[in-house]
């Protein structure tokens, strides 16, 4: 008789990159990112949701890490032979509507979204494969103003959650500039150049990982990372990507003597100073409005990876440190960022459409509010666990945890099939701070008991008598069926529940 194959039974394993979320976690989640759209909401934008999967002529190829698969998206073909891509960020899809609802919608178009974006690209500690971006667009406004506006609106919504001034800055610089310094230094102009320039512009993104030592060799001929893989460099001179180097170390706290250091380094570029024109404006819009250096900085070393930005681009950085699990210091940098992107929109319509948004990293920002002590996590309380003792009084058991609801209560009535220990143990794992108890002997008598686990675990760790435990039930109480609601309500107000 043959052996009875056995059936396949799949690995149970998340795919490198991704990561599941647990209930605390989401709750946290959720409260900051309501303050977050509050915020935006309060400079007027409206919220708008877009579709996950784009066609990917639409998306475009703006992606920093073009040596991966695809470009850095996740794409599948469709049965019509289209290809279709997992959206990397939410700017794209935007523009994508605006311009397939163009006539149809304001100009300016203000909205905000919040959502999840893919990238394929090589995952490491911290950096996922799946993530949340909030961002905030205006498109069709050609003036400086909504680039200071989105400045102040992403300092005030780092404020709204937790992190206090000080402990972070947004900063600003401008494409133009850095496309001025290039062309100063024999970087051609235009498509022939355009692959230089963004090797270029990814090389001094990495200002923070690698260095300037680092940047300096993707400047000129490549660099071999610590695992062997080598990124092919821009292959400037020593001179030139000293000019370069210069350029990223301009910044300071004075915005006059950073504008003047740039135009010393555009020379007589006009796409240069234009952008220096750009910055001295904003500089002026935000000084009418109190954003100073303490919180918004000019730093040319901010370029941002994306490729179609093209003009003013903002990075908004965390600056305070933490000690990891081995008391190590670590430093979250940066949180988000955006910029301008005038060519987006007009690659479907063909005429300028000018646009800017900005975009904060949602997951990066919540591990910063936790290692500060200062997330929402508690938004989502604890279920009062009812307990149904008698499989045949279902019905009673679905009534009481209805009443609970209806009173504002959250509740849920056991559905394992176990009995009472199997249920309090589920309801202590569930960290539920009530059990409600109601047995054939507490019907009879048109009475319910209330399992006070909160104080029960604490008095647990006090009490070493088991005998004084069991005659007292100092957090046990039983009330008449009738005061269900109002019973379980004292018991949550009191003060060891919220401590």
């Amino acid at each position: 008789m043959a052996k009875k194959d056995k059936p396949f039974r799949p690995k149970a394993r998340l795919p490198k990159g991704l990561r599941d979320l647990r209930a605390e976690d989401v709750a946290a989640r959720r409260a900051m990112l309501a303050t977050i759209m509050q915020v935006y909401e309060s400079y007027g934008f409206d919220p708008l949701e877009t579709s996950a999967f784009e066609y990917a002529d639409a998306l475009g190829k703006f992606l920093p890490d073009a040596d991966r698969p695809n470009e850095g998206v996740f794409s599948l073909q469709d049965d019509d032979g289209q290809w279709l891509s997992l959206r990397y960020d939410l700017t794209a899809p935007l523009a994508r509507m605006v311009a397939e609802n163009y006539d149809a919608l304001p100009k300016p178009f203000r909205r905000y979204q919040t959502g999840q974006v893919w990238r394929n690209e090589k995952p490491g500690p911290g950096r996922f494969r799946e993530f949340t971006q909030c961002d905030a667009d205006t498109v069709g406004a050609p003036e400086m103003a909504a680039d200071a506006e989105l400045c102040a609106m992403v300092s005030d919504a780092l404020e709204a959650v937790g992190i206090g001034r000080g402990d972070y800055v947004v900063r600003v610089n401008n494409r133009k500039i850095l496309d001025g310094v290039l062309e100063t230094i024999g970087v051609a102009a235009g498509e022939a150049g355009a692959a230089q320039r963004m090797t270029v512009l990814r090389a001094i993104d990495k200002l923070d990982r690698l260095g300037a030592d680092g940047v300096k060799l993707l400047l000129g001929e490549g660099r071999k990372d610590e695992s062997g893989d080598f990124t092919e460099g821009a292959g400037l001179t020593a001179d030139q990507a000293d000019t370069v180097l210069a350029f990223v170390g301009a910044g300071d706290e004075d915005r006059g003597k950073v504008l003047t250091t740039l135009r010393g380094l555009v020379g007589g570029s006009e796409t240069g100073l234009a952008g220096v024109a750009e910055l001295e404006e904003i500089a002026g819009l935000l000084d009418a409005i109190g954003y100073g250096p303490d919180r918004i900085l000019f730093d040319p070393a901010v370029v941002r990876g994306l490729g179609y930005y093209t003009g003013p681009v903002f990075e908004a950085e965390l600056t305070f440190d933490v000690k990891d699990e081995k008391g190590r210091p670590i430093r979250f940098g940066s949180i988000g960022g955006g910029g301008r992107y005038d060519d987006l929109v007009s690659r479907f319509k063909g005429t300028p459409i000018p646009a800017t948004g900005v975009s904060i990293g949602v997951d990066r920002l919540l591990s910063a509010l936790d290692a500060l002590g200062r997330s929402k996590a508690d938004s989502l309380r604890p279920p009062v666990v009812v307990l149904p003792l008698d499989k045949d009084r279902m019905e009673d058991y679905q009534r009481m945890v209805w009443d609970l609801r209806n009173a504002g209560i959250r509740a849920e009535l056991y559905l394992g099939g176990a009995g009472m220990r199997a249920q309090l143990k589920y309801a202590d794992k569930r960290g539920a701070p009530i059990a409600v108890i109601q047995g054939s002997d507490e019907f009879e008598k048109g009475e319910i008991t209330l399992k006070d686990l909160v104080l029960g675990a604490r008095l647990a760790e006090e009490i070493e008598d088991n005998t004084t435990w069991r005659e007292d039930q100092p957090a046990q109480v039983s009330a008449p069926a009738s005061d269900l609601v109002s019973a379980v309500k004292d018991m949550l107000a009191k003060p060891h529940m919220s401590a």
